[in-house]
């Protein structure tokens, strides 16, 4: 049988050019036409594996070539009823003396290296002992992409004792859509950026976050005092529990109000304003700092001690006139800095 190779890299009347373990031949000449060419079942433990000493790196274990828009190159199913340990596909890069190399690799030139889909369970899992558990690497397109397409479906899930997710980049992450945030957000700056009310198609619009050493929250109002110049402010009935430590700021308006004040502190959820005018308009504020459960467990550190490892870095190197490489990163995940520099254009 002579050995021709296809424009679309299927087998036509294929024989292997060098010695085999294990040859399987149905039907290649006719695509579609034959079974299966290999078949490995076992009960108990690995149904077909394939080995290369080979130091060529073209040379494979078990090598798939599939049609395109036919079939995979190599498929693997789990049909073990109600085992959740059993994997469809599984790859090992795990070698003695520490010499594992990868467990498995996916490489397209214009589509997708490694696809992994689940009904139910998880579409791609990827673990490592060291080092990267999957890694998507693309010098064009996206890296890695995971879609949920459930309402109740997560895209991605990162899970770690460390931290889950590290985004390196300019910008590290960006996200069209609402954010939950459960814990503690730390940032250098924030704030909101919309489009700009008077030019919505050509500019947009900035503000920044009002920061305080306390965790404070803020309510204000206005109100008319009534003919004793006086008021009643009524708050919410969560009000005293979420809130403490209460400050207050009055301001007339439309004429002075010099003998205006507070005339009894929050207490069963109001307070009262005197000492005006009557029919005077006052804008009122109330702050308070929380007091929830949350605030309790997990208050402000305002100052802390850098660690020795972070000793001599900073969080933004170059706004304290020193080099981008002193970066605070590069003492966190140095190796992930060095392959993203690598990987720059």
């Amino acid at each position: 049988m002579t050995s021709l190779q296809g424009d679309d890299g299927v087998p036509s009347g294929f024989t292997p050019s060098k010695p085999f373990g294990v040859w399987g031949d149905s039907g290649t000449e006719t695509l579609g036409g034959g079974g299966n060419g290999v078949i490995g079942s076992s009960r108990f433990y690995t149904g077909i594996a394939g080995f290369t000493l080979s130091s060529d790196d073209r040379a494979a274990g078990v090598f798939g070539g599939g049609h395109i828009g036919v079939g995979g190159g190599v498929t693997g199913s789990n049909t073990v009823p109600n085992h959740r340990a059993g994997v469809g596909v599984y790859g090992t890069g795990s070698g003695s003396s520490n010499l594992g190399g990868i467990g498995v690799q996916g490489v397209s030139d214009t589509s997708v290296g490694v696809l992994g889909v689940s009904d139910t369970g998880v579409g791609a899992l990827g673990e490592s002992s060291d080092g990267d558990g999957v890694r998507g690497e693309s010098m064009h397109g996206a890296g890695m992409r995971a879609y949920g397409f459930r309402d109740d479906s997560a895209g991605l899930i990162a899970i770690s004792n460390g931290t889950a997710v590290v985004g390196l980049g300019a910008p590290a992450g960006e996200f069209y859509g609402d954010v939950y945030v459960t814990g503690t957000l730390s940032k250098g700056s924030g704030g909101f950026k919309i489009d700009h009310p008077l030019d919505p198609a050509n500019k947009y619009l900035s503000h920044s976050f009002v920061e305080s050493p306390d965790m404070k929250n803020v309510y204000d109002g206005t109100v008319l005092l009534d003919d004793r110049g006086e008021a009643i402010i009524e708050l919410p009935a969560w009000f005293d529990t979420l809130n403490k430590e209460f400050r207050y700021q009055l301001t007339p308006v439309g004429a002075p109000g010099p003998n205006l004040y507070i005339a009894e502190e929050i207490n069963n959820l109001h307070f009262k304003i005197a000492g005006g005018s009557p029919s005077l308009k006052i804008c009122w504020q109330v702050t308070g700092i929380r007091q929830d459960a949350w605030a309790r467990t997990k208050p402000v550190v305002v100052e802390q001690e850098k660690p020795a490892n972070e000793r001599g870095r900073f969080l933004h190197p170059e706004a304290q006139g020193y080099p981008a490489q002193q970066n605070i990163a590069e003492s966190r995940h140095p190796e992930r800095l060095r392959q993203f520099r690598e990987h720059q254009p």
